[in-house]
Formats: structure tokens, sequence, C-alpha cells
């Protein structure tokens, strides 16, 4: 297949935060582009402004014309699409080019210099502080992300088309799709058991990703993983390590030991050490592109973050709301390892909505503990995405494991009352589901309180 050749686009699933990047590459190169999904959102309302047209009703009719041409179109769709879909049976019976997203991603990245970022955590963020550096070292690039950037407000980061950015997908191994000049690993924690079945199954996928690197390129990875290539780490002796670390007002400054010189007091805006891995492997991974220090220090000093990933929607001195993505245990700790850093002592209430009924049973038991270590807990019913209920798999069940004296199960229609009334200081909602259209609420709401 020849993009080149390729007039039409046509997405099923447009509104997904990978699927509307490539909405987006596509038209900035010149292509029509539309596409359905199931509900209105801020991208699919974006994307409209772009002049993509999105409808939301699954019915060939509603399918412009121009992309039922099987000689002209490229359909793409994400798995989360169910088989039962009108307009991708439509398009499969009528013998159309149709096509995963990674699949378009490995075409797209085939015949570039590619740098991948893969992870069961931190892909988003990294990616994006990736992207942000290069782009302000002037690299050519295209940059596909698995959030919106705050610096650019998009998705998608086009600066020319010499090197990619990506994220390197795990779930349905739709990463094996790419062969990275430039990859990193941040983790390898369990997660997707959906579809993996266990542990080990994760963690053969990412150690047949590390092979897809292409002749004389690199992997990085998170010291202790069981790879090979270069590691990163903080105050420890890995090849790229960051030492002497400072707070001050809420921002990180340290040093950074390569392996032929040491970069010497960088800034850093987000909180938590999480995300201060996530800024070193974004910078080795630059740095070993070729990109000059000096403009990396003013690069990484201006990275503003990834909506919905330690989002700050209120910051004052008697309250604080956070809103972040976390949707998995050791995500919940991370966020939480970053709340006890930048706030001791204060008080915080933390608002979860499960993600998946086969994750919440997976990972019980961690979810539980991982949740116990804030002061007040208020969860919301689990949100089933793509999957069915699963029999005794409830939020009743998860809140029953979980050892905080003040937790509660609380329905949306509810949940500003309930929040109203606690007298917390840092009030954290978290979750991949649709809990961040919630957040606008939330913070209407305590704002007027006060």
């Amino acid at each position: 297949m020849n993009l080149n050749q390729i007039h039409n686009v046509y997405f099923i699933g447009i509104g997904g935060i990978g699927m509307s990047a490539l909405a987006r590459y596509f038209k900035a190169k010149g292509k029509s582009v539309s596409g359905y999904d199931r509900t209105q959102t801020e991208i699919t309302d974006s994307l409209q402004t772009l002049g993509i047209a999105v409808h939301f009703v699954d019915s060939v009719e509603q399918i412009n014309p121009v992309f039922l041409d099987k000689d002209t179109t490229l359909v793409v769709y994400t798995p989360a699409v169910p088989g039962s879909h009108k307009e991708l049976n439509y398009f499969m019976a009528h013998n159309f080019q149709v096509v995963k997203r990674s699949k378009v991603l490995g075409m797209i990245t085939e015949n570039t210099f590619c740098l991948a970022v893969a992870g069961t955590h931190g892909k988003t963020t990294t990616t994006s502080i990736l992207g942000h550096l290069l782009n302000v070292c002037d690299v050519p690039l295209t940059a596909f992300l698995g959030g919106i950037s705050e610096n650019y407000n998009s998705n998608l980061i086009l600066n020319g088309t010499e090197v990619t950015v990506v994220e390197a997908d795990e779930f349905d191994r739709s990463f094996l799709t790419l062969s990275p000049n430039l990859a990193c690993i941040t983790s390898m924690d369990a997660d997707h058991l959906d579809i993996y079945g266990d542990a080990s199954e994760i963690e053969k996928s990412f150690q047949d990703f590390s092979k897809r690197i292409k002749p004389g390129g690199k992997l990085f990875f998170r010291n202790g993983l069981p790879l090979e290539g270069m590691t990163y780490g903080i105050d420890d002796d890995s090849d790229y390590s960051i030492q002497n670390i400072k707070i001050k007002e809420g921002t990180y400054f340290f040093d950074v030991k390569t392996p032929k010189m040491v970069l010497e007091n960088l800034e850093f805006n987000l909180p938590g050490r999480h995300n201060l891995s996530n800024a070193l492997i974004a910078l080795a991974m630059a740095v070993e592109y070729g990109c000059p220090y000096q403009q990396l220090a003013k690069a990484l000093a201006s990275y503003s973050g990834v909506k919905r990933r330690f989002t700050y929607q209120i910051k004052r001195d008697d309250l604080v709301l956070i809103d972040d993505y976390a949707h998995h245990p050791e995500a919940i700790n991370a966020v939480f390892g970053a709340i006890e850093e930048m706030f001791p002592k204060k008080k915080v209430l933390a608002v979860f909505q499960p993600h998946l009924y086969s994750r919440t049973r997976d990972f019980i038991d961690d979810f539980a503990k991982s949740l116990s270590q804030f002061d007040e807990l208020i969860l919301l019913d689990i949100y089933p995405a793509r999957e069915l209920p699963i029999d005794g798999v409830t939020s009743e069940w998860l809140l029953s494991k979980v050892n905080c004296e003040h937790k509660k199960l609380v329905t949306k229609e509810k949940l500003l009352d309930e929040i109203s009334v606690s007298d917390a200081q840092v009030i954290l909602t978290m979750g991949a589901g649709d809990i961040g259209d919630e957040v606008q609420h939330i913070k209407r709401r305590l704002s007027n309180a006060s």
C-alpha cells in the first residue's frame, strides 16, 4: 500500500486520542479526511473545526460518497470498535483497504528516523516531552501523542516528516508493527491481562519489541528491567542518571550524568519522581539523536505537560485540585508519591473511577492497597469501556477491600455534593474513563464556594 496514492482516509473511532492524531496528520498532508465516533467530545469538535466531517450514527448512509470509492480510500479502525459495527463490516465486505491504526503508524514511520516510546506507564508524558524537546531544537519531525500537549494544545506536533516520534502501544501487541531507530521502555508492569493472559506474556511482548529496533539503533530502559541496552535512573549508576535533585517552589532542579559528560542545573516543572524519570529518558533520547545541550535545557524548562497528567485545575495555598489519567495501581502510587512530595502534611481526598471490569478484577488487591494511602476516598462505578460486566466485579467489592477510614461509593449525580462537604486541602480525580468530563464541574463548584 502506497500512502501517497491514497486520496481519502476514513476513520472508524476517529475521536480516540491516537486516531484523531492520525486524522490531523492526514488532513495536514492534504488528504480528504472524515470519520465516525460513538460520542461527540472536545476532540471531535476540534477535528470538525479543521474541516474534518464527523458523524455519530453507525450508518453507511451517513458516509460522504467520496469515501465509498475503494480505489482511492483507506479505512482505518481502532481495536475498540466492536465486530458488529455496520460501517466496518461494509468496508470489509466490499474489499476496501481496511487497516488498524497501528499498521498505519508503522507505514508512516518505516521510512523515517523513528523514536518510539514504550512501557505500561509514562508513554504519553515521555512522548510529549520528547516531541517538545526535538521541536524546540528545530528537528523536522512529526510527533503522534497519546494525549493533548499543553504546549501545543494538540496531540500532533508537525514540523516536518524526516523524523517521527510515536507512542509504542503494547495493547493487542500493536507496537510490533514499528521499526524504530531509537526506542525506550519505561516499565513492563502487568496490564491488559484480558489480552495477554499473564504477566510473563506481556514481558515477552516487550522483549519482542526490543528486537524490532533497526540495525545500528539503540534501546533505552529503566534500570532494573531484564533487557539489554542503555539504562536510565535516578540517583544510581545508570548510563543516564539524575543527581543532586532540589525542589524550589514546586520546580525540580537537577544534574544529569550522561556517558560522556554531566549536564548541570536543569529545570523541570512537572511534579513527581515518575515525571522526572520520564523527562530523563526523553532527554537521553534527544541527546543520542544529537540535540545541543543549551537548546535542550531551554526546551525542558519550557515543557508544560499533558492534559489529564497531574494537571493542576486549582492551585492555591488553601486548595489544590489535580486531575490525572491514572488507572493502574502503579500509576496511582506514582501520583500519591508526587502529592506527598509536593504537598506534605496536607489532607488529600482521592476520587477514583475504575476502568474496565477485567483490570479491576486482575489487580483488585493492588488497587485496594494503592487507594488506601489517601486520607479520604470517593469511588465511582466501574467504567466499562469495551467490556461487558463480569459477575461479582463491582466498585462495592473494591471499596470493601480499601483500608481507609473515610471511604464512600458515590454516583456521579451526587459527586459534587460529596466533594463539597470534605475539608481536604488537596482533591485528586483519577481514571481513564469519563471522569475527565466531571472535572470542570468540580472546578466550578469549588471556585464558586471560595
